[in-house]
């Protein structure tokens, strides 16, 4: 398919054409010659490498602390993992993985935090966004877990570890 450019007014004329057989993008001059072209692969690539920067400013509207603690998930019709959680806050939690769900996965979950680790605590969440490798935010690939279904309680306890965290910060 062959799409226009029309609105950029450096490149009107030009037009990006979706090879859908080699998944590439192409990118034709005004007469109609091959200027270059890109994997699939690699488009999308930067699209969440530029992506990931703005979840990581602007989603979040509770605050949040790093802190290591268990987690256990599973998606609607995968397998039960047992991982590391990387930070939480009222809104959700960061999963370590090696192998992140892709976004809008959903997913049930259980943690367990350091103050009462024998105590697992459930929720349901959805992936909002995938880390595929470590990078200046996170210190492990893995994947931004929004809650969608957290009791009352389970949500108050979150947002008494963030306070208190957050009091031990401040006085050292």
């Amino acid at each position: 398919m062959k799409y226009p450019v029309s609105s950029s007014l450096r490149h009107k004329g030009k037009v990006i054409e979706l090879d859908v057989v080699r998944e590439m993008v192409v990118l034709l001059g005004v007469n109609g010659e091959v200027i270059g072209g890109l994997s699939w692969d690699f488009v999308i690539d930067q699209i969440l490498a530029y992506r990931k920067v703005s979840v990581h400013k602007e989603v979040r509207l509770e605050p949040r602390i790093s802190l290591a603690f268990r987690v256990r998930y599973n998606g609607p019709e995968g397998p039960r993992f047992e991982s590391r959680a990387g930070g939480i806050g009222g809104g959700g939690l960061f999963i370590e993985s090696q192998s992140p769900l892709p976004v809008g996965t959903r997913l049930a979950m259980e943690f367990s935090i350091a103050e009462k680790p024998e105590e697992w605590m459930p929720a349901k969440g959805t992936v909002a966004w995938v880390c595929p490798k470590a990078d200046q935010y996170t210190f492990s690939p893995g994947m931004g877990v929004r809650f969608t279904d957290i009791a009352e309680d389970v949500r108050d306890r979150i947002h008494e570890l963030v306070k208190s965290s957050q009091s031990v910060e401040q006085v050292a």
